[in-house]
C-alpha cells in the first residue's frame, strides 16, 4: 500500500475515533446495561459509537470490518488489495471502567492487511489523548512523536496485564501467570488492553501480556507499538478471536526468547 493510500486511512480512522469518543463523553449520564454476564458487560452506549464508527468507515472505504459488537461485517471490495484488507473496531474498550466512572477507557480502531496491522488509532477521551500509529513508520500522541523506552532488565520493567473476559481462571492458570509476571519491578492492570499498549508504545511502561485478549482489544495498539519501535508476539487460541499477545519495547530480548508465542 501507497504512503498516501495510508495517509488519507490514517485520517479516516482519526476522525472517527474522536467522533465516537466525543460521544460517549456527551452520554456519560445516559448510561444503561444491555447484558451483564460473567465477567463482561455490554452497554447501550457501545452500539451508538458503534453505529458512528460504521457510519465514517463505509463512507470512505469498503473494506470488511470486524467490530466487538456485530462481528464480521463483509465488504463490497473487489479489488484485490481491498479483499485483504479489513478494520478492527472496538468502539469502548473498557466498558466496565466507563460504567463504574473510572477513568482508563477508550475508542480503538485498527486497518489490518490479513494478519498483520498496517496502522491504528486509540482515542482516550477521558484524556483528549489521541495515539496514533503506521506500522513500522512511526507513532504520534496528539502529533507528537513518540518512541518505546530502552528498559532492558525485567527487575526495572513495568508490565501491563489484566484477565479477559475469557481469560482461565483456574488455580494452576493463575500460578502460572504468578511465576510469569513477577519478574517485573511493577504491574498495572489498567481494564484496558488499547492503553495499555499505547502506554508502552509511548514508553510509560515497557511490556504488555494477556492470553485469551480478543483481537479487537489489541488490533490498534498492536500497529501503534509497531510504529513506536516496538516488538510483539501474538498467537491465536482455539476461542474464536481470542489471542495471547506478547508485546515489548524489543529491548527485553530474554523475555522474548522465553515466550512461546509465534512471532508475525
Amino acid at each position: 500500500m501507497n504512503k498516501e493510500a495510508i495517509n488519507k486511512y490514517l485520517a479516516i480512522v482519526e476522525k472517527a475515533v474522536v467522533i465516537a469518543g466525543d460521544y460517549l463523553s456527551a452520554n456519560r449520564g445516559n448510561i444503561s446495561v444491555e447484558s451483564h454476564y460473567g465477567k463482561d458487560i455490554k452497554l447501550s452506549v457501545d452500539r451508538g459509537a458503534e453505529r458512528l464508527i460504521l457510519d465514517a468507515l463505509r463512507e470512505k472505504t469498503d473494506f470488511a470490518i470486524l467490530s466487538e459488537e456485530k462481528g464480521l461485517l463483509r465488504g463490497n471490495s473487489h479489488n484485490g488489495e481491498g479483499d485483504k484488507l479489513r478494520w478492527i473496531i472496538d468502539p469502548l474498550d473498557g466498558s466496565l471502567n466507563f460504567f463504574r466512572g473510572i477513568p482508563s477507557c477508550c475508542v480503538s480502531i485498527a486497518l489490518w492487511e490479513e494478519n498483520r496491522p498496517i496502522l491504528g488509532a486509540i482515542y482516550d477521551f477521558n484524556r483528549e489523548e489521541l495515539f496514533t500509529g503506521i506500522a513500522g513508520t512511526g507513532a504520534w500522541l496528539n502529533g507528537h512523536s513518540i518512541e518505546v523506552s530502552k528498559i532492558n532488565a525485567e527487575n526495572e520493567a513495568v508490565l501491563f496485564t489484566g484477565f479477559p473476559a475469557k481469560a482461565d481462571y483456574s488455580s494452576q492458570a493463575l500460578k502460572n501467570y504468578v511465576d510469569q509476571v513477577r519478574i517485573f519491578k511493577k504491574v498495572r492492570l489498567l481494564g484496558s488492553a488499547a492503553l495499555s499498549l499505547a502506554y508502552v508504545a509511548a514508553g510509560k511502561g515497557d511490556v504488555y501480556f494477556e492470553r485469551a485478549i480478543m483481537l479487537w482489544d489489541v488490533a490498534a495498539g498492536l500497529a501503534i507499538l509497531s510504529g513506536a519501535r516496538g516488538k510483539y508476539f501474538i498467537k491465536k487460541t482455539h476461542r474464536g478471536n481470542a489471542y495471547e499477545v506478547y508485546a515489548t519495547n524489543g529491548f527485553l530480548k530474554s523475555t522474548l526468547k522465553q515466550s512461546k508465542l509465534t512471532v508475525t
